[in-house]
């Protein structure tokens, strides 16, 4: 009897320190130690450093980090998945997580933040100081960090696997590889070094069926190798003839020459040119049609290529997409194991969800491949490439749309928004919200922009913004938005224009105590002040119909100077700069020449 009741007192004074906050630091001082352990690499280093800084940031605290063996400190974080960590946490599995997978978890005075390599513990320091600590990444440029006095976690036990394998939230911002380990983003565009977890590292990317075979080496030679369409051989626009044995021999001595020469490379791109020209052979011709698809010759084909470089490169995948005439999935070939498929959604109506009506299509393709790719990537459309500038309001279909994603086993997710300059619209408000979603589909996108608008405008500031982006998502309702959208929409109208420019100037003298929030909150009506010149005489005439007061000024020639200025930014903040502002290459110089005369 006396036995049991020492065990269950021992029982509940061990419930009691669990219950109990662990305290972190207090009044500037830390009440605990950060442990390095032996063995831990340099991404694990550079996480420790990394939670050093911030909290001492957020409590005015300085943490020492001490090296240690098996010997836990009396209260202490422990990072990595060390010796000390496993004697420690001994019911985690630490030497079978996932290389992303992460484990916080808190246990009596000693605190877990740990994850399968490279990447693991650094997402988990990160996950830590953003639910924990409050501190947030917004952009490069941009951190919020709280301020606590006092600093403590209460019960903590979180194990966590992102859905997603690999996650590119692609705009311009999103390439700092700082921002993208902060923010889980694994993308090769941040070019992540090692020292900070790596990232997915292609070999050629996409569209590499000429780059594979250049029509200029070899067309001459070797005909055969091209697409046949109306009669004739032809590299114009053409694709590769796929069922050719000879091409497969030489496109699989290609890709194998490409991975000896990028050994870090784990995704190697074998993938049609970006525009249609499917070869009609008589042999391509056959299999397409009895596939029900062009994806017939062109996954056949990969299948090949991938089986052949398979002993070589047991760790690479081989990359193709459906994208436009191979979209539809074929009626019996199925991908190989070592095979990455990347549905291409760029028909859609961007508007609108991808599981809605009006992308009926699309989500009868994505239900085709899921049930026969076991690594199906998505490459998916997130800005107008004509119009970088331009109100682009698909805001509120981001969440729904990798959330759909999910549910149809997608492992890879590609985001393309604008790349090539800072200054397109929202485009930080999409990075940030996009990283977050990938890493957590979960969360709840309305509440993410919301967020966003209150940290990087400012909280007085944040409520016209929001008010605009509803005015100019129910101003769009019914319109086909795509990704290379006019700038004539309906939309884009006097009465709506005005009402958004009102709003932004609102915004603006919210913002006019705080510098850096008013260059943010600038860029807005630059974005509106791209349409207003597009379209300058017709809203003029909507608004004398209206019998309105014109609310820009009289020359339109003054206006583009004006908007010039802003574009070209301020030297001191590189971000505020652009220098294109559509896919095609136009500088903002180049368009307001139109304006040169009223």
């Amino acid at each position: 009897m006396k036995t049991t009741l020492l065990a269950l007192g021992f029982a509940l004074a061990l419930d009691a320190l669990a219950a109990a906050d662990l305290e972190l630091a207090r009044d500037g001082k830390a009440a605990c130690v950060i442990v390095r352990q032996a063995g831990a690499t340099d991404p694990e280093q550079n996480a420790i450093q990394e939670l050093s800084e911030t909290l001492q940031a957020v409590t005015g605290a300085e943490f020492s980090v001490q090296e240690t063996g098996d010997q836990a400190p009396e209260r202490a974080i422990v990072v990595g998945p060390g010796s000390l960590a496993a004697k420690l946490f001994p019911e985690v599995p630490l030497d079978q997580l996932g290389e992303e997978e992460i484990v916080i978890k808190r246990k009596g005075n000693h605190l877990l933040l740990a994850g399968g390599r490279p990447r693991g513990t650094l997402y988990a320091v990160s996950q830590f100081l953003q639910d924990q600590c409050g501190v947030r990444w917004w952009t490069p440029w941009a951190t919020h960090i709280p301020k606590h006095a006092v600093l403590a976690v209460s019960a903590l036990d979180v194990r966590y696997r992102p859905t997603f394998e690999s996650r590119d939230p692609f705009w311009y911002p999103a390439f700092n590889a700082r921002w993208a380990v902060r923010n889980f983003s694994n993308s090769q565009s941040a070019n992540i070094g090692a020292e900070w977890g790596g990232c997915i590292r292609y070999k050629g990317f996409v569209h590499t069926f000429y780059p594979l075979v250049p029509p200029e080496t070899h067309f001459a030679a070797h005909p055969e190798w091209y697409s046949f369409r109306d009669g004739k051989r032809t590299v114009d626009h053409g694709q590769l003839c796929l069922t050719n044995p000879d091409l497969r021999d030489h496109v699989v001595a290609r890709v194998k020459e490409w991975l000896r020469e990028s050994p870090d490379a784990r995704i190697v791109s074998v993938s049609q040119n970006d525009w249609h020209g499917a070869c009609q052979c008589e042999a391509c011709k056959a299999l397409d049609e009895a596939e029900g698809s062009h994806a017939g010759t062109l996954l056949d084909f990969v299948n090949h290529v991938a089986a052949r470089i398979e002993a070589e490169f047991p760790q690479v995948a081989v990359d193709t997409l459906a994208y436009q005439y191979t979209r539809k999935p074929p009626k019996t070939i199925k991908p190989r194991a070592n095979v990455i498929v990347r549905l291409c959604s760029i028909e859609c109506n961007f508007r609108e969800p991808l599981d809605a009506p009006a992308n009926a299509k699309f989500a009868d393709d994505i239900r085709g491949w899921e049930k026969i790719c076991d690594r199906l990537y998505i490459w998916d459309y997130t800005t107008d490439f004509a119009h970088y500038l331009q109100p682009h309001p698909n805001w509120f279909v981001l969440g729904p749309n990798v959330r759909f994603f999910a549910a149809h086993n997608v492992r890879g997710l590609f985001e393309q928004g604008a790349y090539q300059s800072h200054g397109s619209e929202f485009s930080e408000l999409r990075s940030w919200v996009l990283a977050q979603l990938l890493w957590d589909p979960r969360k709840d996108d309305r509440s993410l922009i919301d967020a966003f608008l209150d940290g990087y405008y400012g909280k007085d500031a944040a409520p016209f913004i929001r008010t605009y982006i509803d005015l100019m998502h129910g101003a769009s309702a019914g319109w086909n938005l795509t990704c290379f959208s006019r700038t004539d929409t309906p939309f884009h109208n006097f009465k709506t224009l005005s009402e958004a420019d009102r709003l932004w100037r609102q915004a603006e003298t919210a913002s006019a105590g705080a510098p850096d929030r008013l260059r943010r909150v600038q860029r807005g009506r630059m974005w509106l002040g791209y349409v207003w010149l597009n379209l300058w005489d017709k809203l003029r005439k909507e608004c004398a119909d209206a019998g309105a007061d014109w609310p820009m000024p009289a020359s339109r020639k003054a206006y583009a100077a004006e908007w010039l200025k802003l574009a070209q930014g301020d030297p001191d903040h590189p971000w505020t700069k652009v220098t294109l502002i559509n896919e095609s290459g136009v500088t903002p110089g180049k368009f307001v020449e139109r304006f040169a005369n009223d």
